[in-house]
């Protein structure tokens, strides 16, 4: 089978008991980067036997068959990136769709998230949110534009060097007062996380900053007043003829369209009452 193993974000503790009896079990390894997988092997004292061969953005397309190949054969395929959860900003999606294509089973080693781990310390709503991966180096203004009205908690990666300039930008599209928060080095030694708008973020990361950067930025809040979108009260109304309560009809749509559940759900009973 294939198995997608979560790895570390920069704690060595963090690897599962499962994750190194994978590695050492394994028949061949898939690695982001070889090197950095061997280093991570040494430092956590364990053996592997399997060979080790590289799996990344720009092969990834030309390797995922023989990895689908090499399970088909009856060998267990695991698939490691530098840290962090493979398939999420990282190669994997495209081997899992392969796999699922030819019939091979598929399992997960779940483990340390950049994504979640900044979710959960930024401080900032995380019942929902969306993961936007890195901005675009080029039309990142029309990029953040798009998610100006966007009520989910937002994720994003960026590289330090681009770190201002991006926060920057998200000020402009998003307004400089939206909250957020940049987790630096996250369970490193210097992890660092600071919180505040995007304009007091922005003139801090203009003296420069280093590491690993995840960026989360909060959701945008409805206007009291503004009317739900005709269409999404009509399908909320639709729902309930087919037995739902409004409240869950509303809930179901608004979290599907992005919108706020209690402005939906008024806005559907004033509907239904007139």
């Amino acid at each position: 089978m294939i198995i997608l193993a979560a790895t570390p974000l920069g704690n060595d503790d963090d690897a599962s008991p499962r994750l190194r009896t994978a590695l050492c079990e394994a028949d061949l390894i898939a690695a982001e980067d070889t090197r950095r997988l061997l280093n991570l092997v040494g430092r956590l004292g364990i053996e592997i036997h399997a060979p080790v061969v590289p799996y990344h953005d720009h092969n990834e397309a030309q390797k995922a068959p023989d990895l689908i190949a090499a399970a088909e054969s009856g060998k267990s395929v695991v698939v490691v990136t530098d840290a962090g959860m493979p398939s999420v900003s990282d190669p994997g999606y495209r081997l899992v769709s392969l796999a699922a294509d030819a019939g091979v089973p598929v399992t997960v080693i779940p483990g340390p998230s950049a994504v979640l781990t900044a979710l959960a310390i930024s401080g900032l709503a995380s019942d929902r949110f969306t993961f936007e991966g890195f901005p675009p180096r080029s039309g990142s203004a029309a990029f953040f534009e798009s998610l100006a009205s966007e009520a989910r908690t937002m994720v994003f990666f960026e590289s330090p060097r681009r770190l201002a300039g991006t926060l920057t930008s998200m000020g402009r599209a998003l307004g400089v007062e939206r909250r957020a928060a940049v987790c630096r080095e996250l369970t490193k030694t210097f992890e660092e996380v600071r919180r505040g708008t995007l304009y007091e973020l922005a003139n801090w990361a203009a003296d420069g900053v280093r590491g690993e950067i995840a960026i989360v930025v909060e959701g945008a809040e409805s206007v009291a007043g503004d009317p739900a979108p005709e269409q999404a009260v009509a399908e909320t109304l639709a729902l309930t003829e087919l037995g739902l309560r409004l409240k869950d009809a509303a809930g179901h749509v608004a979290a599907r369209d992005g919108l706020r559940k209690n402005d939906l759900y008024k806005a559907a009973l004033a509907a239904r009452e007139s």
